[in-house]
């Protein structure tokens, strides 16, 4: 780690205590509907992101028929590329983030920066491509526009808890596993949830649109009402289903639902920011895996993020990735040894 590094997280504002998530939501609730706009060119201002090369295996789509192991990806390599040359010559990595996720990607009210274990990952990314962790346009995405944003190109890549599927790999390339995850139930303590069980019968489910947790529902929804009914009254629009996955946490604290199903890495950071509420049931109901996206057949940025990720995990206890564990996810998710180890394609 550099020493510039070094510095800027010993100097760094942490944000303990401010008020709950409801202080978050609020702090959140303008800049939200802010889709699209660049929110740093370096995390403080307004508006507007080495090792040995390897063979890139061609990219090939992903059908649901042959889709059998969706977390391989391409080999690691430093090789430049066409997506490569686009990011130096504009000299700016274009992210797709959350801004609202507390501990993963969120504007830090004091400071008004973002900060968090995944934008870490991202100014690595910004510093192996452009030498320079600064070098990067942050942009707020909901969570079902991700896929759409990167086949479009508005942005470069996606880093915000997304998921590795087969149902996502048909749309995006998928780096390789960055984090391990898994989709659990959030409610308030006093609730009469027990789980992802028979106690969701009748309960109102809130999940973010586009989510694996919404697919889960989809699957097995023990009885739980988690769809809008759609029947054109404003009162029923986004209220099950939300563009934003911190939308529900909300609406869970108004009262508007009863419950949440989101990843258990997500609602650990809610459940540290809000004492009204808790992950329930003993341990994620899916295992699940985060990774950093890019358009579809982007195989040289792919390969080049897979290269930073073997760098960000080396060196064990000391790795930058151990170190933006510690740093953001340790208080809420605590016991974790390392990263995933990673798993390349073979064709």
């Amino acid at each position: 780690m550099t020493d510039k590094r070094r510095g800027a997280r010993s100097a760094r504002v942490r944000l303990r205590g401010w008020g709950g998530v409801t202080a978050m939501a609020a702090a959140c609730a303008v800049t939200a509907s802010l889709t699209l706009l660049p929110l740093s060119h370096g995390g403080a201002e307004a508006f507007g992101g080495t090792g040995a090369g390897q063979r890139t295996a061609q990219a090939v789509q992903t059908s649901a028929e042959d889709c059998t192991d969706p977390e391989a990806s391409l080999p690691p390599s430093s090789a430049d590329g066409p997506n490569i040359e686009k990011i130096k010559k504009r000299g700016k990595l274009i992210a797709g983030v959350d801004q609202n996720s507390f501990r993963w990607g969120y504007r830090n009210p004091e400071n008004r920066r973002i900060e968090g274990f995944d934008i870490d990952l991202v100014r690595a990314i910004a510093g192996n491509i452009l030498n320079d962790r600064d070098a990067v346009i942050f942009r707020a995405i909901p969570t079902n526009k991700r896929a759409e944003l990167l086949a479009d190109g508005k942005v470069d890549v996606v880093v915000r808890t997304m998921t590795i599927n087969c149902k996502q790999a048909r749309k995006v390339s998928f780096s390789t596993a960055y984090f391990q995850a898994g989709q659990q139930v959030l409610a308030p303590k006093d609730s009469t949830i027990t789980g992802y069980d028979k106690s969701l019968a009748g309960k109102r489910v809130c999940t973010a649109n586009g989510s694996t947790a919404y697919d889960a529902l989809k699957k097995q929804s023990f009885g739980a009402v988690f769809e809008d009914p759609h029947d054109g009254t404003a009162a029923d629009e986004n209220q099950l289903t939300v563009p934003n996955q911190l939308d529900c946490l909300v609406r869970l604290q108004l009262g508007e639902v009863d419950a949440v199903v989101t990843d258990n890495a997500l609602a650990a950071g809610q459940a540290a920011q809000d004492p009204a509420v808790e992950l329930k049931g003993d341990k994620p109901f899916t295992t699940e895996y985060y990774g950093v996206a890019a358009k579809l057949g982007a195989d040289d940025l792919v390969a080049r993020v897979n290269q930073v990720l073997v760098d960000y995990r080396g060196g064990g206890a000391r790795s930058d990735w151990m170190l933006s564990y510690q740093e953001w996810l340790e208080a809420g998710l605590p016991g974790i040894k390392g990263p995933p180890a990673p798993k390349y394609r073979s064709d």
